[in-house]
């Protein structure tokens, strides 16, 4: 089936998406296992590309994403994690560490290895829509980059069309987390070099679609993100369209003992880049549980609970696609609520840290037990 064939194929369709988090996309990988799991119902050789006809993903999401759309398995995604972790986080030299921690080349190479260095964007080996986050720094402007044909600058008879960038390009330019990993300098090739275009891009989870499920679901169903054909642009309801969107932990930095004189320059270096993701992607969570049928997703605060059955600015049962939320609560009362007491907060709350694959499979595989066949209700598989 090409992609335009699945773009057109009739019924409810299902979209996947994956948050940012550095090596805790281990998490998001241990509850995908689950929901592959369940959806296989004993087939074999299954893959969620099979069932979900729209993948998205930032930073290490999009790796994730990427990998499912081509058709790999979650153990296989899983694989390339355990087998090249170390190597993503080579430590940059000490004078480069001033900028970035680690060294940009390995990570750019186990990408290559994967996708295959000459695979662009509109690539048929891509099985789905799928759409990567990034930041443009040089336009400073967000870039949710969809495969989508019908797409405005995604017309194959541009010579600058979005669908000839490298796809594992794309991919290391969204997950170029500052401090972390240098910038990554994309070229949009073009048979006249005088009209080549290069763009800086840094992580998106400095977007505000650090969580890019709404984000996903608006260039789904939104007209101008299909100019070329707008009459194929999906349909929104609850019955028509599926969300499922998979976090990887959050750790809410909740300090009882904070004094004003504690916070100076260092201190809100330090925690407004984590405090303003933490908002955005809460913000993003909640307006995919307003405009969206929760089926499942944990409590987001003591005033709006969970949102489950929640009647939104539509009104109820006026919902614009039915949506689950896993995702997990890193710090020691989520830990402990999660029943994995002999795991230290410490272990699975930083973005780098290899030694923490094992909690994290521990962790996501408790997030993953909430999975039930009953939240797919009303979307068969292909």
């Amino acid at each position: 089936m090409t992609l335009k064939e699945r773009i057109d194929r009739t019924g409810p369709k299902k979209m996947l998406s994956m948050d940012g988090g550095g090596i805790r996309g281990v998490l998001s990988l241990a509850v995908l296992k689950k929901i592959e799991t369940i959806l296989a119902a004993g087939r074999r050789d299954f893959r969620l590309a099979d069932y979900f006809d729209y993948i998205s993903g930032t930073s290490t999401g999009a790796i994730i994403a990427a990998g499912l759309s081509i058709g790999m398995s979650v153990d296989e995604v899983l694989k390339f994690y355990r087998d090249s972790g170390a190597q993503m986080f080579v430590k940059s030299n000490l004078l480069a560490r001033l900028s970035h921690k680690f060294e940009d080349e390995p990570l750019a190479q186990m990408l290559k290895n994967v996708f295959g260095a000459e695979t662009t964007f509109g690539s048929d080996l891509l099985r789905t829509l799928l759409m990567v986050v990034m930041r443009n720094a040089t336009t400073d402007s967000p870039w949710p980059l969809s495969n989508n044909p019908y797409a405005k600058y995604n017309d194959g008879s541009r010579p600058d069309s979005n669908l000839n960038f490298p796809l594992w390009q794309l991919i290391r330019a969204s997950t170029a987390a500052p401090t972390y990993f240098p910038p990554e300098v994309v070229t949009l090739p073009n048979p006249d070099k005088s009209k080549e275009k290069s763009f800086i891009f840094v992580d998106g989870g400095v977007t505000m679609f650090n969580d890019p499920a709404f984000q996903m679901f608006m260039m789904a169903t939104l007209d101008r993100y299909w100019p070329k054909a707008p009459e194929k642009r999906w349909k929104a309801g609850a019955k028509d369209m599926l969300i499922v969107s998979i976090g990887t932990g959050s750790a809410p930095n909740a300090r009882g003992d904070l004094r004003t004189e504690d916070m100076n320059i260092l201190y809100n270096a330090a925690s407004l880049p984590s405090a303003l993701m933490f908002a955005a992607q809460n913000q993003q969570d909640t307006l995919c549980r307003v405009f969206g049928d929760c089926r499942a997703g944990d409590h987001i605060d003591s005033e709006l609970g969970d949102l489950r059955s929640a009647a939104g600015p539509l009104g109820v049962g006026e919902k614009l696609f039915t949506y689950l939320r896993y995702d997990a609560n890193l710090t020691r009362e989520g830990l402990d609520a999660l029943g994995c007491p002999q795991i230290a907060p410490a272990a699975v709350q930083k973005l780098d840290s290899i030694d923490g694959i094992p909690a994290l499979l521990e962790v996501g595989g408790k997030v993953g037990d909430k999975v039930m066949p009953e939240h797919f209700a009303g979307f068969p598989g292909s």
